[in-house]
């Protein structure tokens, strides 16, 4: 069997804004999540991640953090996050917290104490920096160096009553925190040992590959038609991180029993970054996010430049990943998060093939060696929001892109609204559809943002029990991954390499393979079926359409899968 439980299992992530509202305030809740702790059940996952529910601002929807111990009451109270842990601990399911350490709330009480006076003992919790090149604090160009947020406009912030500036990699109110200082690390594990004391099961780790900054913070390069300097080759991978995480684990983890899951959140770590990270013998986390697969189709401009893709480009790169950790460390798999749009609109067809192109997308990634995350609403097929104007959209980033772009740069207004409509990622983030009722059952106010108006054919009633449904499909394959050690720890082959529209590997484990075939395209596919003869005696497993043939035949029809087995 599997060395590790996380190999056969299946991670569900929670977005507790937009779950499900028990109280009917439009902002879903924890109540909300208990009331359908059945729906995850009957899905099959075998454990939840919960995006932040801690004490905040919420300017950055909660990824800002102002108490890490205390729970927000827009989302309830630390009796319903208990409530919730025996919910789904009865049910077998465990639950894994976003932690949010590179950063936190600029009202978080360390920041509040560190912003109080340059001679204050947590001032060196921060990344303070007095202007450069003797210029006067609030001069343009006088920040300390040159690069921009992630979240548009400059990474660093003049606090006038100090004149000095500190750096905040997102928004203004998230202040990165100075892990060069030991203080600040034991404070971090400090809290994670709390919260796993009190029975939490592990943790996401934000964008955890940027708390080793490089010394001295240089400059970075303008891309061209930029207005600042990109920090991240001197943010992600520093010298330190490999330290910094192996200490954590030592600090919050060794020891313990190997129930517990980590997975960090890296941006831009690279295949060879990823089997250091993941190496079990180095004791830092058990997978990372990678985002080269989710970054494929972004320009020269970055996320908000779109550039079309094919099957081969994703093929490749999804393939590069299996081998290059095939060996060592472990591949987390996913198509959607609350940072990305939905996985239908971006590499399916959300129109006339909706159904079906969304359980071919599931099918390719969840058989894949790896761990599969499913984020809410994915296993319903939901889609990308026809936004109409810039103010239908509520996220920070996406609100700040559209003001640097058409006020500072004079982009034209419907131009960028075409790329906030295609990659802004509101489009995770409205409501759970759970039915045709009003709000589409997410709430019974008003929402804090509108919900897909699809959500009267695409919803949760609509499709649990229907056993032609994307959520029937979905439980098929968490249900695969969990009898089949095949999937879960066999070696992976890509099949067909070449091939334009098909996307096929074989899987493998001493006498037993299964073949997955998959056409990501609106067109009828062929291919050579002496590629794939060894599996002519094999037997259809699973697949998404209701006629799939007992054995390879050379072709399938648009949004075609089916895997056979033998």
């Amino acid at each position: 069997m599997s060395d590790k439980w996380w190999q056969s299992a299946v991670v569900y992530q929670v977005y507790p804004r937009s779950f499900a509202d028990s109280d009917g305030d439009g902002i879903g809740d924890l109540r909300g999540i208990i009331e359908h702790l059945d729906h995850l059940e009957a899905l099959g996952v075998d454990v939840v991640w919960l995006s932040p529910i801690y004490a905040s601002p919420h300017d950055d929807n909660g990824y800002d953090i102002s108490d890490y111990r205390a729970i927000d009451p827009l989302f309830g109270t630390s009796g319903d996050l208990d409530e919730l842990l025996a919910g789904l601990h009865a049910r077998g399911i465990k639950l894994v917290m976003d932690l949010v350490v590179n950063h936190t709330s600029d009202e978080h009480p360390w920041f509040v104490e560190s912003a109080s006076s340059p001679d204050s003992p947590k001032r060196d919790w921060y990344w303070w920096r007095p202007a450069r090149d003797g210029r006067q604090p609030g001069e343009e160009g006088a920040e300390p160096n040159n690069w921009g947020s992630f979240f548009s406009g400059p990474a660093w912030q003049l606090d006038p009553a100090s004149g000095e500036y500190y750096l905040h990699l997102f928004s203004r109110k998230q202040p990165d925190l100075n892990w060069e200082n030991p203080e600040v690390r034991e404070a971090v594990y400090d809290m994670m040992n709390w919260w796993l004391d009190r029975g939490v099961d592990g943790f996401r780790m934000d964008v955890i590959n940027f708390i080793s900054k490089q010394p001295g913070l240089p400059d970075g390069e303008v891309p061209p038609g930029g207005l600042y300097g990109n920090a991240h080759p001197h943010i992600a991978q520093g010298p330190r991180i490999h330290e910094f995480l192996h200490e954590m684990h030592e600090r919050v983890l060794a020891g313990r029993d190997d129930r517990y899951l980590t997975v960090g959140e890296m941006p831009g770590v690279t295949i060879d970054d990823a089997v250091l990270f993941t190496d079990p013998e180095r004791g830092e986390v058990d997978m990372v996010f990678q985002f080269e697969h989710v970054d494929l189709d972004h320009g020269p401009g970055g996320k908000w430049d779109h550039r079309p893709i094919g099957v081969l480009d994703l093929k490749r790169n999804l393939a590069a990943w299996q081998e290059g950790l095939a060996e060592r460390g472990w591949n987390s798999l996913y198509w959607n998060n609350h940072d990305q749009p939905r996985v239908v609109s971006r590499f399916g067809d959300d129109g006339e093939h909706r159904v079906v192109s969304a359980k071919a997308l599931g099918t390719v990634l969840h058989l894949m060696r790896g761990t599969p995350y499913v984020y809410q609403g994915e296993e319903l097929g939901m889609a990308n929001v026809p936004f109409d104007a810039i103010g239908d959209f509520r996220d920070i980033e996406t609100l700040n892109h559209y003001a640097q772009a058409v006020e500072l740069q004079g982009q034209p207004a419907e131009e960028v609204l075409v790329a906030l409509r295609r990659t802004s990622r509101d489009n995770a983030r409205t409501p759970m559809q759970w039915s045709d009722a009003p709000g589409a059952g997410f709430t019974t106010g008003e929402p804090w943002i509108a919900p897909n108006p699809d959500y009267p054919e695409v919803n949760a009633a609509a499709q649990v029990g229907d056993p032609d449904s994307v959520f029937a499909h979905y439980r098929a394959l968490i249900d695969l991954r969990h009898r089949s050690e095949v999937v879960a720890t066999g070696d992976f082959t890509l099949v067909l390499p070449e091939h334009e529209q098909i996307f096929a590997y074989a899987r493998r484990l001493g006498d037993a393979s299964l073949l997955v075939l998959a056409n990501l395209s609106g067109e009828p596919a062929t291919y050579d079926v002496e590629a794939v003869a060894e599996w002519q005696d094999a037997e259809p497993l699973l697949a998404n359409t209701p006629d799939a043939a007992p054995s390879p035949t050379g072709s399938l029809a648009p949004w075609e899968a089916v895997v056979y087995a033998r």
